[in-house]
């Protein structure tokens, strides 16, 4: 192992550290494509997490609990592979990350399902000051605007982009993450959701909320709860809608899932991919 890497990890630790005493591994975090959320970061955001997420801790499951840490990131770097685009035609980027584990008898089952690939999804959770409608430029976060995340406008995918990153919380091993090479879980706060007046129709984006709301019902408890869920939200507004979907995902939470949402209304199908090396 290179000295300047056990420098960096030294500087998260009590006392000094030995190779032997440590284990070090790569994981991506997220990258710039469209995820499974119909969302994805904006060059910015990949910055702002790259300098954010150094000494950030590494737990399970979104479960945040000191008993739950596990490792923590020392060093990251943003990656531009030219050899492939993205689903909207830019030079593909992805943020990764180097993290450490202290060895002990305790983790060493972790280390070999880490090595042997069992351990590969993660996922981050972070805050997002503005979600950007890639058709009409329109922050989601101060206004509404009638575009779908989605759907094709004139050929191309309407998406949200991320930017003005103000947090990096934690990254956890999960089963089911929103990037198909990495996985985010992106958690706003109340002044994060989509705001609407009340004089102000909203039909598209409370058509979001609806799917949002069944998918996320699916995982909280199959099919028949997406069912009812659908049939309560039907009837319901913009606010009540937003105050639904977060129930939900709290319970999601709760109950340790980490939920991405398909943007395709074709079916209820959550897949995910790898994202450490």
């Amino acid at each position: 192992m290179d000295k300047s890497i056990l420098d960096k990890i030294n500087k998260f630790t009590r006392r000094k550290l030995s190779e032997d005493e440590v284990y070090v591994f790569s994981v991506i975090l997220c990258d710039n494509d469209i995820d499974r959320d119909c969302e994805r970061f904006s060059d910015n955001a990949l910055e702002a997490l790259k300098s954010s997420f150094i000494g950030r801790t590494g737990i399970f499951d979104h479960n945040v609990s000191s008993l739950n840490q596990n490792a923590r990131i020392f060093d990251t770097e943003l990656v531009t592979d030219d050899s492939r685009q993205t689903k909207y035609g830019s030079p593909y980027k992805y943020l990764k990350a180097s993290a450490y584990m202290v060895r002990t008898d305790e983790n060493k089952n972790l280390i070999a399902e880490i090595d042997g690939g069992i351990k590969k999804e993660v996922s981050i959770s972070c805050s997002a000051a503005k979600r950007i409608c890639s058709v009409c430029g329109n922050d989601k976060n101060t206004s509404s605007c009638s575009h779908v995340k989605g759907k094709y406008y004139n050929g191309i995918l309407c998406h949200t982009i991320l930017d003005d990153i103000t947090d990096a919380y934690e990254w956890s091993f999960v089963a089911v993450p929103a990037q198909v090479n990495a996985g985010v879980t992106k958690k706003y706060s109340e002044s994060d959701t989509l705001k609407a007046r009340a004089d102000t129709p909203v039909t598209a984006a409370d058509e979001e909320l609806r799917r949002d709301i069944r998918r996320l019902a699916y995982f909280v408890g199959g099919r028949n709860a997406a069912d009812i869920a659908s049939l309560s939200a039907a009837a319901l507004g913009t606010e009540q809608l937003i105050r639904l979907k977060k129930s939900f995902e709290a319970q999601c939470g709760q109950n340790g899932i980490s939920v991405q949402l398909d943007c395709s209304d074709a079916h209820d199908d959550f897949t995910s991919d790898f994202s450490t090396k």
